[in-house]
């Protein structure tokens, strides 16, 4: 037997254990620290709040204040002091036809706006989804640049294309058979040139649109689609049970925005008609810039400009609550 058989193993002294780890030091009380992580998002929001507060604020105090008063241009040059008269105003302009029919003429504007638009920007979403990458590039570039271009540039652009005397679109549809356009002049009725003033706001508003449900239709799971198309669905019916509710959230959101926008449409109607818009062509917004700034009734014109506010405020209230649901979602 050798040594090496005969000698005993040395024996390994056990691993030390590891010290446990320190408690982290923690200051003040758990109160204390809740109060103060709560006021952390408001002093982040504060300079907006205050921007917001001072933009926004100020106008809308001094707007129902107005609204409230009698302010005409004697009051505006310090002839005679503005007087409370209560809702005097506002009984004048609610018991008014021309206001109804304004109002009337506004739903219905902001309405075919906002259903053109959807439709518009659901299609060429969709079919964006069918086409090659350049292809695509190319059309995103073309809605950017038409997005971005300013309103007083495409309402003059639209100005030349629907021109009785130079249009092109009155040369173009005089090419069809039997169809003579040549000097027709669009605003010549209301209806008309509201038609014309729908497809500028339609124009403006369908690239945003465009660019927001592509962005949401790269979030449709294509196996959903494929495991509809197996159990027999067509193209409409992937559409309706599989597509559409799962952009439900973001075309209510456009829709409520695309509301509010059109309801509040001013510079296409005031530029198209030269400063000057017809009792046909008066939304809310022309309504109350007239009343305020051509005839010189401020009171009557602020009070028409917060029923107007009053009126959006519903749909306010649906776009913040599809917020919040969505946030509730994530």
């Amino acid at each position: 037997m050798s040594a090496a058989d005969t000698t005993a193993p040395a024996k390994v002294p056990p691993a030390r254990p590891a010290p446990p780890p320190t408690p982290p030091v923690v200051t003040g009380s758990p109160t204390r620290r809740r109060a103060g992580g709560a006021a952390v998002p408001w002093a982040l929001l504060a300079p907006c709040l205050l921007i917001l507060a001072v933009v926004l604020g100020y106008p809308l105090v001094r707007l129902a204040t107005l609204s409230f008063q009698e302010f005409g241009q004697s009051q505006l040059w310090g002839f005679k002091p503005a007087e409370s008269v209560g809702f005097d105003n506002f009984a004048e302009v609610l018991g008014d036809s021309e206001f109804w029919a304004v109002v009337v003429r506004t739903v219905v504007f902001a309405a075919a706006c906002v259903v053109f638009t959807m439709v518009i920007g659901m299609a060429i979403a969709l079919l964006l989804q069918r086409v090659s990458g350049w292809v695509k590039t190319l059309i995103n570039i073309a809605l950017v640049a038409s997005w971005g271009m300013p309103i007083i540039v495409a309402t003059t652009v639209f100005k030349w294309l629907f021109d009785s005397d130079y249009g092109i679109f009155n040369a173009l549809l005089s090419k069809l058979p039997g169809v003579d356009m040549i000097g027709h002049n669009w605003f010549a009725s209301g209806p008309e040139g509201l038609a014309v003033i729908t497809l500028l706001v339609v124009w403006g508003a369908v690239p945003f649109v465009v660019i927001t449900l592509s962005a949401g239709l790269t979030q449709v799971p294509k196996e959903l689609e494929e495991a509809a198309r197996l159990d027999g669905a067509g193209a409409w019916g992937v559409f309706r049970y599989v597509t559409l509710p799962i952009l439900k959230p973001i075309i209510v959101m456009l829709t409520t925005l695309s509301v509010i926008w059109d309801m509040g449409v001013f510079p296409q109607v005031f530029v198209m008609r030269n400063g000057h818009p017809e009792a046909e062509f008066q939304l809310l917004t022309t309504y109350s810039y007239d009343k305020a700034f051509v005839v010189n009734d401020y009171a009557q014109g602020s009070a028409i400009a917060l029923l107007t506010v009053l009126l959006l405020l519903g749909v306010i209230g649906v776009y913040m609550r599809q917020m919040l649901k969505i946030g509730e979602v994530e």
